[in-house]
């Protein structure tokens, strides 16, 4: 299904909900720079079962042919291996930093899903008092004996300082 905004209103809300979110993952894979995009590839497959076999194997090829047990081959690279330590080092860095610009990539998308988690949670919350407050002004108009007393009931009709929530958020909660 592909996502279309005008159509929301004929799409049951489940389907709309997971084309919306469908097309949002597109648009973040789709808006990947070359580099990233190679990232993600080289960490993909580096974190396959695949690599781990190859990686045995070559290691394991080369240790066995430098240690001569390998017949008709000449060891290039005697124990203790510097050459293999060498190649393999460098392919740890390597591999560290397309690893790092990956997790970068997904750490900034993981803060905008935060920031539009947080943005539709506020717009939820304002929608939820302006449906609480007309209730109460239509009980009142009807007639019926809506509990005043109640101070929750008092609050949850008043619009949220989220300003104020994250202030004592930071107050209450513990330090790391």
């Amino acid at each position: 299904m592909i996502f279309d905004p005008k159509t929301a209103a004929s799409v049951h809300p489940t389907e709309f909900n997971i084309a919306a979110i469908a097309k949002l993952e597109e648009d973040a894979l789709r808006g990947r720079t070359l580099t990233e995009r190679a990232s993600d590839a080289i960490t993909r497959s580096a974190g396959s079962f695949l690599f781990l076999v190859l990686h045995l194997t070559f290691i394991g090829v080369w240790m066995s042919i430098n240690l001569g047990l390998v017949r008709g081959v000449k060891p290039f690279d005697p124990f203790p291996f510097g050459v293999l330590s060498v190649v393999v080092s460098t392919e740890a860095v390597f591999l560290t930093i397309f690893v790092l610009i990956s997790q970068n990539r997904m750490a900034r998308q993981a803060e905008r899903r935060a920031h539009l988690d947080l943005q539709v949670s506020m717009l939820a919350e304002q929608e939820l008092t302006t449906l609480l407050q007309m209730q109460q002004k239509i009980c009142q108009h009807l007639g019926v004996n809506v509990v005043e007393e109640k101070k929750e009931v008092k609050d949850f009709a008043k619009a949220t300082d989220v300003h104020q929530l994250a202030r004592e958020l930071e107050q209450k909660l513990p330090e790391h």
